[in-house]
């Protein structure tokens, strides 16, 4: 028995006792529930009449007699009932047996030997599951502080962070460690010791192996940083860091962080930190603002008709999520799949925008990262153009305009001087010797919006080969591209900036 107990535990000990009585064996609450069992009545043996019926009506009697133990024989059967532990509340789970008649001698002795393990085993098991829902609904706490910092709502995520440790830094570093399967709670360890504590650790809800972890941004007064000695202490583990960012800047401090994890699967050491600054929010001045609001406000002033139906907020959080995880915005955001479908139709609708199409997919991540970037000095260039309200996209689509009368296009933002220096960097690692493939490569996928089969079919291509040839591409640029949140938004604008330079 005790050998039993701890290997294992409750669900050990009743199958052998199951197999002793050659009968059923379980536990039942003081309401006569089944709670666990094990077991069933010999074959060559007339089975008994409904046995958790027949154990609710012992624990009923045992109840009712106010008794120590309980027999009670049905013609065939005897069932057998002991108390686990004394209980003052009266609340305490019973040992059951239903067993053949005649109860096989010294079964009774063995019963009242096996209740002190078994209600160790029973007691362990019951704390193990309060600390399994006492962390899952910290890891879900965190989980929901992560996303409010994500969808910018920082005043929100600070009020719930409150409850919980560490307190929520500012600045921060945004570390995304990709872990060996089925390793992802061991890492977490690892990093709360390696960091000290002072860094919020969550367990990304998107990606089963990923844990993202919001870092302050000044490296520790001693030893290794963490981001380093997870990649160094954990075998087979990638590591990626962004730059130091404001905490409301999380998501894009992940976007880094992410895009650094692409390189470093290929990196020796296993670890990358973000080297260049692909935020085309801050460069985008007075005009991109100006854009983004025009865009954006028929979303942003939607009424919906019913009060289940998700409101202005929540469609924006949508579109972020869908746009950052792609079809793994389900488990981001935690709805159906058609859920997600039906939002996405009535954002579309709403902009007048096609999101199965790359531009319109780049023009709408544009606007919303635009909106949750706190404004940075917005200085519009000298002598920079005015759109009228009539003005029309190359394409022939309305441009949108703003309130105060003023349109401003797309490509009027990207022709903005700093918007094509920061293209001319994105673009700047296809300058080498590689350079001509890897853009034809590139210019393909986007030219495909972003699918395989077609991007190999221009190519002319296998499919995996197409792969390969992008995996080297992320290499290259040091940006992820076939796993979302994907660079090919920023990609698309930075070449689409190149073909309308001035």
């Amino acid at each position: 028995m005790q050998r039993l107990a701890r290997n294992g535990g409750t669900a050990e000990l009743l199958r052998w006792l199951s197999g002793r009585a050659d009968g059923w064996a379980g536990i039942a609450g003081s309401d006569g529930t089944v709670l666990s069992a094990s077991g069933t009545v010999a074959p060559d043996v007339p089975q008994p009449p409904d046995v958790p019926r027949l154990v609710a009506d012992g624990v009923r009697a045992l109840a009712e007699r106010g008794a120590l133990a309980y027999s009670h024989d049905t013609g065939a059967h005897t069932a057998l009932l002991f108390p686990l532990y004394a209980d003052d509340r009266g609340a305490a789970p019973l040992l059951a047996v239903v067993t053949p008649r005649p109860v096989a001698a010294g079964l009774a002795t063995l019963l009242a030997d096996v209740l002190m393990p078994l209600s160790l085993c029973w007691e362990a098991e019951a704390v193990e599951r309060k600390r399994r829902r006492v962390d899952l609904a910290e890891s879900r706490g965190r989980e929901a502080v992560l996303h409010l910092l994500m969808t910018g709502q920082l005043s929100i995520a600070r009020q719930v962070a409150g409850a919980l440790r560490p307190r929520l830094p500012d600045p921060v570093r945004v570390c995304v460690v990709e872990c060996p399967g089925g390793s992802r709670d061991e890492v977490a360890r690892v990093c709360a010791e390696a960091d000290g504590g002072r860094s919020w650790i969550v367990r990304c809800p998107v990606y089963a192996r990923h844990l993202i972890l919001v870092m302050p941004a000044e490296e520790a007064p001693e030893g290794t940083a963490t981001d380093e000695a997870v990649a160094a202490l954990v075998d087979h583990c990638v590591v990626g860091v962004s730059e130091q960012v404001p905490l409301a800047d999380t998501a894009t401090g992940y976007r880094q962080a992410f895009h650094a994890l692409a390189v470093a699967r290929e990196h020796p050491a296993r670890h990358v930190r973000f080297g260049l600054a692909p935020e085309p929010a801050l460069v985008v001045g007075r005009a991109g603002r100006q854009w983004a609001e025009a865009l954006l406000t028929p979303l942003l002033t939607h009424v919906p008709r019913r009060a289940q139906d998700p409101g202005s907020q929540e469609l924006a959080a949508t579109a972020a999520s869908w746009l950052a995880f792609s079809s793994h915005a389900t488990g981001h955001l935690k709805v159906h799949r058609n859920t997600l479908a039906a939002r996405l139709k009535l954002i579309g609708e709403l902009l007048g925008l096609d999101l199965h199409r790359l531009a319109d997919q780049s023009a709408l991540d544009l606007a919303l990262r635009i909106r949750a970037t706190p404004a940075p000095v917005c200085t519009p260039d000298p002598g920079e153009p005015a759109r009228t309200a009539d003005s029309a996209h190359a394409d022939g689509t309305a441009a949108p305009v703003h309130a105060n009368g003023a349109a401003h296009d797309l490509d009027e933002v990207l022709r903005r001087p700093a918007v094509q220096e920061w293209a001319a960097r994105q673009l700047a690692p296809m300058t080498g010797p590689a350079g001509p493939a890897a853009e034809e490569t590139l210019r393909a996928w986007l030219g495909c919006e972003g699918r395989l089969g077609p991007t190999a079919a221009e190519l002319g291509i296998s499919v995996p080969g197409a792969r390969k040839r992008l995996t080297r591409l992320e290499t290259v640029l040091q940006r992820s591209l076939l796993r979302p949140p994907s660079a090919r938004y920023d990609l698309w604008l930075a070449l689409r900036a190149q073909e309308v330079k001035p």
